[in-house]
């Protein structure tokens, strides 16, 4: 098949410009196929500067026929030899430095042409939607704006005969300036195109001359700031090294990693199998280790080694070749953290311990590491539990984000007060450390810091970065609390105007109507008459203490025929939170709302959260209800949906709706529905554990905060009443009947959640410690199979023994997600860990955003009102599914680490001896669980004996053997063992982190 093009010709019509383009393809039969395109310019798209009275004259209404906000200064910064400017960017500046452009000091009036923000949606679309939210969220401070050069027909190049398309591209962004700068010019406003293109700016510099604009790199345009040195301190590492010359660095080769392969040689090598694409997941255990999951193998692919793993970070998409059988290994049976490994490692590159990346590029693992690994090899020899291994050959996706950690002590020179390179230790152990230039260095020393990883030649041992912003001292709980909210990517700043816009102009005082049949109230809402009032049901809210954004309440009745009406009543938010809005796109974007100890980060403005939506008692609010009709054995006669207005008679708490249904003098009609749902729900609960449904467990503890200091006080293991199991069985229950009506109504796109059987392999370290330690043994032919086996899981003598099992079963299990329902087959959209054929999620929509989705398709489905086409497009439901799992993933390891930080807290004058029990032995330490803290924590074999190279590792029995400290007779600790541990709270003097640090006892 070939192309031949044709040369476009532009054509005048009434409105505008129109470029037309012929293109010829010829197939392989020898045929032609003549194809047209027609590209649309116009003259009256806006500068959108404030200063310009042209265009004000110009404009013309959008679609929603509003006229577009002139947002760009009349009177911008103004800087030495240049004055008040405008500034451009191209893309590899947005790509390298979006943390400056959002930074509040520097960049007040940047134009983005519409070129440059399709590269980067191409590129990155992480930093695509931070670029977005720039220009969308644009106020006092910061003036972003999008300038659509495509369809101007004064910016507009076609492209030159044999120009490359980074060429045309790059001549599109100089014609953008020329036109502004010709157009702002009799307002003194010059342009400033920031590029790092070094081509880019001799073309300019050809050009400058005439076109009247001028152009700088990025080093160079900060360094006319006055407040240069501080943002250049934030300059991006690869351009400090190419821009600066007080910068040069002793740059010597640290290590050499093998080189990537090509593009071409990865594509083949994917077609024709002998490559293979996925995901990295580096070992919490071993920083060392990494493994892929491929379709084709039954376990992961073991990634072993420095060399091997190639600068790949954590969750990296990467390109993987196999290695040859006889380097085949088991998994790793030694911990390593990067945190404590090569502390001593000169970040100039010029430490004895970097003599041997000197050598050659094959020395590319210190001699520790080296014996280390040949430790490994040996065991994995004389083990049956041999993998595949593999190296990576290529990355094709960063997984890079914004890193919180602190700079090392070890790596400042206190005798240096100039720029100087530092290691900066992050927060997740998995990560390597990053090596920074800073001024700072010495300021930034028992500081919570934010850094950004530029790039990671393969010459250079650890990844490059910047810094990017200070959070506080360690331990202060502001900076702390904002690092785990970064480090878990969680949107915490505050709801931009725009978002607020978007909410009821009555604000706290909008009251739902007094009746629905009222003129005025239908003129306002005509879809009123479609609710269903019931106000006059027995409704109830049963929810966690102190919860004030109320989702979801119920109410049962008994009917004349001695069955059941019984509905759960969901917050209305769809009617507020309407498609195409700011409000929308904020609630989508942070997907959900995050829970920490000491505060909740709302997926919505509190004003609808915890007042206009949150169905509170005594006043009346919008809902959308689910209608049972059930039978004395809980089984539905008939369901119906409608949107509804209620008015809740109460709000209880757990224990509170526990108390009343337990005490016999409450007759009254709300305590015996309470009573019929509890009932109903436990023959619910029955029907779903012979179904198959499985009883999982987790390590959770509760944090109590004194209320006036907001100091943490003490820790409890969370108890559950049987009013937590009454709400969690009407919630599945309604979860479950929404779910096949909206895939009935919307076969291709209804919002689903599924959860896949977990393969055997991830069972098998789980069932070969049962086995060789219980005699017992976890069956997978089936859900209900695995349920039965847990039960049997009993050990008559420690009754806390079945739970462990329970927690460390949940750990094997695959991850449930969001989907839509054309991405998958009707068998797998079943949900496994509940034991039904077809879910999705409903009940809470102030706080999930799929909630938000759902409430939309079951109005589509009811006929209340039509479904947006955004949620009936396939593409755009798998964007909004992709976010949402991943939001989710994030606020769930949010919530846990604020508790792990806030225990550390309650500990840290609290040393006690507590109960433990090892979920896993090493060859150099063994982990324990402390259930009443919840926590686990490594307890490594230097803290165990005096003589570590005389311990033995029995892998085969899961047992370590030791001399202790205080003791000349050797003893041996098996997995599953009950041990006493004395647990104290103490600061890492590397890592600055606090964390519970457990001794046996």
């Amino acid at each position: 098949m070939s192309t031949k093009v044709v040369v476009p010709r532009k054509k005048r019509l009434s409105e505008g410009l129109t470029v037309t383009q012929k293109v010829f393809i010829r197939s392989r039969n020898g045929g032609a196929t003549k194809i047209i395109r027609e590209h649309y310019l116009r003259n009256d798209i806006p500068c959108l500067s404030k200063s310009c009275t042209k265009c004000q004259s110009i404009v013309v209404p959008d679609a929603k026929n509003e006229l577009p906000k002139f947002i760009l200064s009349e009177n911008p910064q103004v800087i030495a030899n240049i004055g008040k400017h405008y500034v451009v960017v191209d893309t590899n500046i947005v790509l390298l430095a979006i943390d400056l452009l959002e930074n509040i000091s520097c960049f007040f009036d940047v134009i983005v042409p519409q070129i440059v923000l399709d590269e980067v949606r191409n590129r990155s679309y992480p930093v695509y939607t931070r670029l977005r939210t720039l220009c969308r969220d644009s106020d006092d401070t910061k003036r972003f704006i999008v300038f659509h050069n495509e369809f101007n027909e004064k910016t507009f190049v076609d492209r030159l005969p044999d120009e490359t398309i980074n060429d045309r591209n790059d001549r599109a962004i100089r014609k953008t300036c020329e036109w502004y700068a010709q157009h702002l010019k009799d307002y003194g406003i010059n342009i400033v195109l920031v590029t790092n293109d070094r081509l880019n700016r001799e073309a300019v510099k050809k050009e400058s001359k005439e076109q009247g604009y001028f152009t700088k790199s990025l080093y160079e345009y900060a360094d006319l700031l006055s407040n240069a040195d501080e943002i250049k301190e934030l300059i991006p590492n690869v351009d400090n090294y190419a821009e600066s010359k007080e910068l040069l660095p002793e740059d010597k080769s640290e290590v050499v990693f093998p080189e990537y392969y090509q593009t071409s040689r990865v594509m083949g090598g994917l077609r024709s199998g002998v490559l293979y694409q996925g995901n990295v997941q580096i070992s919490e255990y071993n920083f060392l280790e990494g493994s892929v999951s491929l379709p084709r193998f039954s376990k992961p692919v073991l990634i072993v080694g420095q060399k091997n793993l190639n600068r790949a970070f954590n969750g990296d998409q990467v390109v993987v070749e196999l290695l040859p059988e006889s380097e085949w290994k088991a998994p790793s049976s030694l911990t390593l953290d990067s945190e404590h490994f090569d502390i001593n490692d000169n970040p100039d590159g010029q430490g004895e311990e970097d003599e041997f990346n000197r050598n050659g590029a094959e020395a590319v693992i210190s001699d520790k590491q080296r014996r280390l690994l040949a430790k490994e090899a040996i065991n994995a020899q004389k083990s049956k539990k041999v993998q595949p291994t593999a190296k990576i050959v290529s990355i094709t996706r960063r997984s890079w984000r914004q890193y919180v950690g602190q700079i090392a002590p070890s790596s400042v020179d206190d005798k240096t007060n100039g720029i100087q390179n530092v290691f900066v230790i992050l927060m997740d152990k998995c990560l390597p450390k990053i090596r920074i230039r800073t001024r700072r260095a010495q300021e930034l020393l028992g500081k919570r810091i934010v850094i950004s990883v530029d790039s990671w030649p393969e010459n250079y041992k650890y990844p490059l970065g910047h810094f990017v912003r200070d959070l506080g001292d360690v331990e202060s709980t502001q900076a702390e609390t904002e690092a785990l909210l970064l480090e878990h990517d969680v949107e915490y700043r505050p709801f931009s105007k725009k978002v607020l816009e978007c909410l009821p102009s009555e604000g706290h005082n909008w009251k739902a109507p007094v009746k629905l049949d009222d003129p005025e109230e239908i003129s306002k809402d005509p879809l009123l008459p479609k609710r269903q009032d019931l106000r006059d049901k027995l409704i109830c809210s049963i929810d966690p203490p102190g919860c004030v954004d109320i989702d979801d309440a119920l109410h049962a009745k008994k009917l004349p025929n001695g069955n059941w009406e019984v509905g759960v009543h969901i917050a209305d938010v769809t009617h507020f939170v309407k498609t195409g809005t700011a409000l929308d796109a904020e609630g989508a974007s942070r997907g959900t709302s995050v829970y920490l100890v000491d505060k909740r980060i709302d997926m919505l403005p509190m004003l609808l959260g915890t007042d206009l939506c949150s169905l509170k008692p005594y006043v009346d609010r919008f809902a959308f209800s689910v209608l049972w009709e059930l039978d004395d054995n809980a089984d539905i006669v008939n369901v119906n949906f409608t949107k509804s207005v209620i008015k809740s008679r109460e709000a209880f708490s757990y224990e509170q709706a526990q108390l009343r249904i337990d005490d016999p003098n409450q007759t009254d009609e709300l305590t015996l529905g309470m009573r019929a749902l509890l009932q109903l729900s436990i023959k619910l609960k029955q029907k779903r554990l012979d179904a198959g449904a499985l009883n999982l467990a987790s390590p959770e503890v509760k944090v109590h905060m004194d209320s006036e200091t907001a100091d943490p006080g003490e820790v409890e293991i969370k108890k559950l009443l049987a009013t937590n199991s009454l709400v969690e069985e009407f919630m599945l229950l309604a979860n479950i009947s929404v779910a096949r009506k909206i895939y009935d109504a919307f076969p291709q796109t209804a919002m689903l959640r599924r959860h896949a059987a977990s393969p055997s392999t991830n069972f098998e370290v789980l069932n070969e410690m049962l086995q060789k330690r219980k005699n017992m043994h976890i069956s997978l032919e089936s859900s209900k199979a695995l349920a039965d086996s847990l039960d049997r899981c009993i050990d008559p003598e420690d009754a806390y023994f079945n739970t462990l099992v329970r927690i460390m079963s949940t750990r094997c299990m695959m991850a449930a997600q969001y989907f839509f329902s054309g991405a998958y087959s009707y068998p797998d959209f079943r949900h496994y860990g509940l034991a039904v054929d077809i879910y999705t999620h409903f009940t809470s929509p102030i706080r999930r955003y799929c909630d938000v989705v759902a409430h939309r398709q079951l109005a589509g489905a009811i006929g209340y009102e039509p479904l947006s086409l955004d949620h009936r497009d396939k593409h755009k439901m798998d964007m909004i599914c992709r976010n949402i799992n991943r939001k989710h993933r994030n606020a769930q390891f949010a919530g846990r680490a604020s508790i792990e930080y806030y225990v550390g807290q309650v500990m840290r004058n609290n040393e006690s001896i507590e109960t433990g029990y090892v979920i896993k032995v090493f060859n150099n330490g063994i982990v324990v669980l402390v259930p009443k803290f919840g926590v686990e924590g490594l307890i490594r074999i230097e803290n165990l004996t005096d003589s570590a190279e005389d311990a033995v590792f029995d892998e085969l029995e899961f047992k370590l053997s030791f001399k202790p400290k205080t003791g000349d007779k050797v003893r041996d600790v098996h997995v599953f063992e009950k041990v006493d541990v004395q647990v104290r709270s103490v600061l890492d003097p590397i890592t600055s982190k606090r964390k519970a640090e457990l001794l046996l006892v």
